[in-house]
């Protein structure tokens, strides 16, 4: 079955920076783009970034364009989030999913791992 697997978050002061990780299992990773989402309190799920199944495209929200870079490894079926100069607006559940198409609609994406808390000190 498909698995997906976040790992990495934590607590950090404003300006730090996460490496997040999703481990994927169970379908033909390289043939799906990969997504963060994060989801803060109160908020609804969001749109972070996106990468195609080779790699070679990526896609921001404008919030943390700039600041964070995903990238993926396709021989470890893995994707990464590197978040710099973290702000508290940042705090949320950050989740991995997967999709075969593009879309910044979270509600398009077919697979999901369980979260992890990114948590962002002033």
């Amino acid at each position: 079955q498909v698995q997906l697997v976040e790992s990495g978050g934590g607590l950090v002061q404003a300006g730090g920076s996460l490496r997040l990780s999703c481990a994927a299992s169970g379908f033909i990773f390289n043939m799906y783009y990969m997504y963060w989402a994060r989801q803060a309190p109160g908020k609804e799920r969001e749109f972070v970034a996106a990468i195609s199944g080779d790699g070679g495209n990526t896609y921001y929200a404008d919030s943390v364009k700039g600041r964070f870079t995903i990238s993926r490894d396709n021989s470890e079926k893995t994707v990464y989030l590197q978040m710099n100069s973290l702000k508290p607006e940042d705090t949320a559940v950050y989740y991995c999913a997967a999709a075969i198409g593009y879309s910044r609609n979270v509600g398009a994406y077919n697979h999901w791992g369980q979260g992890t808390q990114v948590t962002v000190s002033s």
